[in-house]
C-alpha cells in the first residue's frame, strides 16, 4: 500500500513506529489514515522484524480526532463507518505490544487511539478530551474505563473536558510524562525493555490482555496461569530456555 497519511518505520532493534502524518490537519484521522494503519499493522502482525509498535503524531498534535470534513460527504458514510469499525478492532487486537507516545493533543478519536494501546506515555504538552460529545458523537467509554476506572471515564466522556499531562498522569491514563524532546527516546527505551522477553511469551500475554477484561477470576486465572504455564513456560523449560535468576 502507498502510505500517505502515516509514516511507518521499521527499526533494526525490532521496534516499528507509526507516525500519524497529517500535521496540517492536526493529524485528524481520515478514512485513508485508518485504512493505512490497518494495513501497516496487518503487515507487521506476523513479521519477525517488528516486535513492538509505537504510535505517535507528526508536529504538535498526536491527533485531533476524526476528520470532520468527511461527515459532510454522505457518499463517504459507508466507508467512514467500515474503516472506523475495522481500524479500532485492528489496533485493539494487534498481537504485539503497542505504545502510544502522545506528543500533544489527543482529542476524540485520537484519545481513543491512545486508549487502545497497551502503554501510554505523554509529553509535557499532551492533553486529552472527548469534545465530540458536544456535537452528538458518543465517546468510546469501555477501553478508557479499563484504564482509569468507571468514575474518571464517566467524567471525561460526559463532560468532554480537557485534562493536561499532570492530571492524565495522576489518574493513570499515562504511565509517565517526559520532556517533549525525550518522548520518542523514552518510548523506544520502553519498547526495548519489552523486547527482552521472548516473542511467544509476549504474544500469549497480549492475547489475554485484550481478551480477559470482562472475565472473572477463575476464567482469567485458567488462561493467564494454567495455559500460560503449560503452553509457554514449561514448553520453554523443556527446551532449556528458562534462565536462572
Amino acid at each position: 500500500m502507498d502510505f500517505q497519511a502515516i509514516v511507518p518505520k521499521e527499526r533494526p532493534d525490532g521496534i516499528g513506529i507509526i507516525t500519524l502524518s497529517r500535521p496540517e490537519k492536526r493529524n485528524a484521522i481520515s478514512i485513508r489514515m485508518r485504512r493505512e494503519i490497518s494495513a501497516c499493522l496487518d503487515r507487521w502482525k506476523d513479521s519477525p522484524a517488528v516486535g513492538v509498535v509505537i504510535l505517535t503524531g507528526q508536529g504538535d498534535s498526536f491527533s485531533a480526532g476524526f476528520d470532520l470534513a468527511e461527515f459532510a460527504q454522505p457518499e463517504q458514510f459507508d466507508s467512514l463507518f467500515e474503516s472506523s469499525s475495522q481500524y479500532h478492532r485492528d489496533v485493539w487486537n494487534f498481537p504485539k505490544p503497542t505504545i502510544a507516545a502522545v506528543n500533544g493533543l489527543a482529542l476524540g478519536g485520537g484519545f481513543d487511539l491512545a486508549t487502545l494501546c497497551d502503554i501510554r506515555i505523554g509529553a509535557e504538552s499532551c492533553a486529552f478530551a472527548h469534545p465530540e460529545i458536544k456535537f452528538g458523537a458518543p465517546p468510546l467509554f469501555t477501553p478508557l474505563r479499563w484504564i482509569v476506572g468507571d468514575g474518571w471515564a464517566r467524567d471525561l466522556c460526559l463532560t468532554g473536558r480537557r485534562i493536561l499531562a499532570s492530571e492524565a498522569h495522576r489518574i493513570g491514563l499515562v504511565s509517565e510524562v517526559v520532556e517533549r524532546g525525550r518522548l520518542m527516546e523514552r518510548a523506544i527505551e520502553i519498547g526495548a525493555t519489552i523486547l527482552t522477553a521472548p516473542p511467544e511469551t509476549l504474544r500469549f500475554t497480549k492475547e489475554y490482555l485484550a481478551g480477559n477484561s470482562g472475565k472473572g477470576f477463575e476464567e482469567s486465572f485458567r488462561i493467564e496461569h494454567d495455559e500460560g504455564v503449560q503452553k509457554i513456560l514449561l514448553k520453554r523449560a523443556r527446551a532449556g530456555l528458562v534462565r536462572k535468576a
